[in-house]
C-alpha cells in the first residue's frame, strides 16, 4: 500500500508543515455537513469523504450537524480549531443566503472560512405532488396559485435554504403568493410533499432525482440556464413563462479561518483530483449534479457573489430574519 507520506509528495504537497510540526493528516478529520442525512450536501460530503480517506490513509468522518436552516452546523465549524482537522461541507444556502437572511448571525461567513474547493453545481427543480396539485407546467401552477391567493403552501428543507429563497424569487416574479412550511432538511420536506402537503416544493436536484424518477413527484421545471441533460423533457423556469430567472444549488469543502495554507493546498489538490475521478463524476451525474473543482479563491469570490445576489432579494421583499 502506497503511504500517505508518498502520495503527498507525488501530489508536490508540501510534507513539513510547520504550524502543525508533522505531516497531515496524522489522525481523522471531522467534516461537519449544516444539513441532513439524505440531502445533497450529504450526499456530496460522504463521497468525498470516501476518496479523502483513500488519498490520505485517515478517516474523514461525516457528521450531520442539523437546524436553523445550516446555521448550526455552520456555527459549530467556525467554533472548531483551526488545525485542518474539522472541515465543513458548506452549501448555497449554509454560505451564501444566510450572510443575507439573518441580520445577526454570530460569524461572517467570507471571513471566518477559508474556502478549500467548490465541489458540485445543480439546479434546484420545481416539483409537485401531482395527485394533489395536478398541474402540467409552471403556467398552470401560477394561474391556480392567482386564484387562491395564500392558499397554497410550500415545502422547504429550512429557512435560509437554496430552495426557500428560490421560491421566493419566483413568488416575487410570478406575482404569486403561497405560505412558507419549513422542515429540517430537503429529506423530510420531500418526504412530505410525497404524502401531498405541502403539494409544491422548489428543492436541490440531488435529493428529488429518485422521487422524479420513481414518479413519486412531477418536475415541471429547473432553475438552471439550460435544461439538464438527465432530464431532457423538463423545461427551465426561465423558459416557463419567467425569462432571466436561474438560481444553481452549490457545495463546496470549507474549514475555519486560520487553517495552515499547507493543509488548505493539499486538500484543495486532493478535491480537484477526486472531482475528476470517472466514478465521482457519474455519481454525481446521476443524482443530477456537475462536478465543478476550482481554486480556493475562485471559491471565495463564488461566495461573496452570491451574498450580494440574495441580499437585493431579501432588502427588496423585506425577508430580513434575526
Amino acid at each position: 500500500m502506497i503511504g500517505r507520506r508518498s502520495i503527498l509528495a507525488a501530489a508536490g504537497v508540501a510534507l513539513a508543515m510547520p504550524a502543525l510540526g508533522q505531516a497531515y493528516p496524522t489522525r481523522p478529520v471531522r467534516v461537519i455537513v449544516p444539513s441532513a442525512p439524505g440531502d445533497g450536501g450529504d450526499s456530496i460530503a460522504r463521497l468525498y469523504a470516501h476518496y479523502l480517506e483513500r488519498k490520505f490513509g485517515q478517516g474523514f468522518i461525516v457528521e450531520n450537524r442539523t437546524g436553523a436552516g445550516g446555521r448550526i452546523g455552520t456555527e459549530a465549524a467556525v467554533r472548531a480549531p483551526n488545525d485542518g482537522y474539522t472541515l465543513v461541507m458548506g452549501n448555497a444556502g449554509s454560505h451564501g443566503i444566510n450572510a443575507a437572511l439573518y441580520r445577526n448571525l454570530p460569524y461572517d461567513i467570507a471571513r471566518d472560512f477559508a474556502p478549500i474547493s467548490l465541489l458540485v453545481e445543480a439546479p434546484n427543480v420545481l416539483v409537485v405532488n401531482k395527485a394533489k396539485l395536478p398541474v402540467k407546467d409552471v403556467a398552470e401552477l401560477i394561474a391556480l396559485a392567482k386564484t387562491k391567493p395564500g392558499e397554497l403552501n410550500y415545502a422547504s428543507g429550512g429557512p435560509g435554504t437554496s430552495a426557500h429563497l428560490t421560491m421566493e424569487l419566483f413568488k416575487s416574479l410570478a406575482s404569486v403568493d403561497l405560505q412558507h412550511v419549513p422542515f429540517r432538511g430537503a429529506g423530510p420536506g420531500l418526504q412530505a410533499l410525497v404524502s401531498g402537503e405541502p403539494p409544491v416544493m422548489f428543492v436541490n436536484l440531488p435529493p428529488a432525482m429518485a422521487f422524479i424518477r420513481r414518479g413519486d413527484l412531477h418536475a415541471l421545471a429547473v432553475t438552471s440556464a439550460e435544461r439538464t441533460p438527465d432530464l431532457p423533457d423538463v423545461p427551465t423556469v426561465a423558459e416557463s413563462g419567467l425569462p432571466g430567472f436561474e438560481t444553481i444549488a452549490w457545495f463546496g469543502l470549507l474549514a475555519p479561518a486560520g487553517t495552515p495554507r499547507p493543509v488548505i493546498d493539499a486538500l484543495h489538490a486532493a478535491c480537484v483530483e477526486i472531482s475528476a475521478i470517472p466514478d465521482v463524476v457519474e455519481k454525481v451525474r446521476l443524482i443530477g449534479g456537475f462536478t465543478r473543482a476550482s481554486t480556493p479563491e475562485q471559491f471565495h469570490e463564488r461566495i461573496r457573489s452570491d451574498i450580494a445576489k440574495w441580499q437585493r432579494l431579501v432588502t427588496e421583499k423585506n425577508l430580513a430574519q434575526e
